[in-house]
Formats: C-alpha cells, structure tokens, sequence
C-alpha cells in the first residue's frame, strides 16, 4: 500500500492555543509543539507500516507548510513541503491507495472543538457543499475520493474525530483530548498520544479493504459565507461566482477538483480584501 499523510497542528494533544501553533509568531511553545506534532506524524507512519504499508508520502498541511522536523522522520518517506500548493493540504495525493489526516480540527463554527476553523478563519464563516456543511477533513476527502483514495484514518479532538465518522463511518480514528470550548482541552500526554496513535493506525491499514470512497454527486454546487461583506464584493469578481447573498457567494461546476481550485481562490484572494 502506498500511504498518503495530511498533517495538521491544531489537532495534536496538548494544542489549546494559536500561539502553540504559529511559526510566525515567536512564542517559547511552538517549538515545543512542533516536536509533537512531529511525532505524532512518525508515530502515525510506525504503525501504518506495522499494518503493511510500505510507501509514505507526507504533506505538511499546517500554516505556512512548513513545520515537520525533518529529521526526526523515518529517512525514506517523501514530504511535500511548503505553502501556496494548488490542492494545498492535499497535494499530491494522486496515485496513492489510502490516507490518513493527522492533528486534524474542527469546522469553524462547531462546538467545543479547539480553535476550530475552516481553512482560512479570517475569510471562511461557512462551507457547503451540495448543501453538506463541511469542515477541512470533509473537503479533503472528497478530493481524495475523486482520486479513488479513500481516507482510512484521522487524529483530534473528539468532536474532530466524531464528526468524521459520522459523514465517513469505516473511518477509523484517534481522539486525543476533549475540547473545553475553543481555547481550553483535557488532553492525555504527547506520549500517550503517539502510542495510540501507533496502535490505531496499524489497525486503520489493517482493515482498509472495508474502507469507502468519500464523494460528492455532479453538479458540485458550492456555497461560501465570507467573514467580512467587503470579502464577498471581491470573490463575486472571480468569473463563476454567483452573489447569493450580503457575504454569500455560490460556485457550481461537475469537476471536483475545479470545485477545490476556486475554494483555494477564495481564501486567498478573500485575505487580500
């Protein structure tokens, strides 16, 4: 089996606050976490190929891409690093048999789900999909699903992991602490984090031939809430997009992945108004 591996920072144990998680801002914890979002990632690889997985390719799907200590890898896995990627946290994927979401979080606006959001917080207040509210792990596989990958596993908080399997049942997964609100958990430790991580993602590859493709049905009608009516004045410039609303914009197409380009267009344009 050839693993793909979608990493995020916000879903790893301990994590309760931006400051944890920001390479920009130069705080004593990051570094800190940053090594724990590392091995919860080699963790995830330990036991994808105790299950049998031989190839592992990594994309560090978190902020600026940039955060995996590299050398504290296992040396023969690829990585996909950096930002500004046209399928973004799951680039490269094509060709792959089965994926895994490590560290993963919430949808913006879901309760009690650490510092929940969806892509871009400060642009994105809501995304449907076919009118399925969606969160970044929702997305995410259905791109994999119209690659014929299905997702296998994920790590986070309960309501992280639980929602998941509510929209994707064969999906196995990790919880690594309960959510306190948006800036507070009851987290176990990195260490009892990585040793359940290794022990479920030996079972997630073991049990991959009960797994599904997750998907949307054509026409994909895409519905954005913006954070800001200014957002939604320039968005509805992008030939394509519909106004249905003061901050609201709908985008409809039969191709999934034209669908998650012009999602992409959104929160990164939308940051510039």
């Amino acid at each position: 089996m050839r693993l793909y591996l979608s990493s995020d920072m916000e879903g790893v144990a301990g994590v309760c606050a931006w400051e944890q998680v920001d390479a920009r801002t130069p705080h004593a914890e990051y570094p800190l976490f940053r090594r724990y979002y590392t091995q919860e990632v080699a963790a995830a690889i330990e036991g994808a190929r105790a299950g049998g997985a031989r190839e592992v390719l990594v994309n560090d799907s978190h902020g600026p891409m940039r955060n995996l200590l590299l050398d504290e890898l296992p040396s023969d896995v690829r990585v996909i690093f950096g930002n500004r990627k046209p399928f973004s946290m799951v680039q490269g994927a094509e060709g792959c048999d089965g994926a895994f979401f490590v560290g993963y979080h919430g949808a913006i606006g879901d309760e009690n789900a650490v510092l929940c959001h969806t892509y871009t917080p400060s642009v994105i207040y809501e995304l449907r999909l076919n009118g399925v509210r969606c969160s970044e792990a929702t997305i995410n596989a259905a791109l994999l699903g119209y690659y014929g990958i299905p997702l296998l596993y994920v790590t986070g908080d309960r309501t992280t992991v639980e929602g998941v399997q509510a929209q994707m049942p064969w999906v196995r997964g990790t919880i690594v602490k309960e959510s306190i609100g948006n800036f507070s958990a009851d987290s176990i430790s990195p260490r009892a984090a990585q040793a359940a991580i290794r022990r479920d993602a030996r079972e997630a590859i073991a049990h991959a031939g009960a797994a599904r493709l997750f998907t949307f049905e054509p026409p994909i009608a895409m519905e954005i809430a913006l954070a800001k009516v200014e957002q939604a004045d320039y968005v509805a410039l992008i030939p394509g997009f519909e106004r249905i609303g003061e901050r609201s914009v709908r985008f409809v197409d039969q191709d999934f992945p034209t669908i998650f380009k012009a999602f992409c267009a959104v929160f990164r344009l939308g940051a510039l108004a």
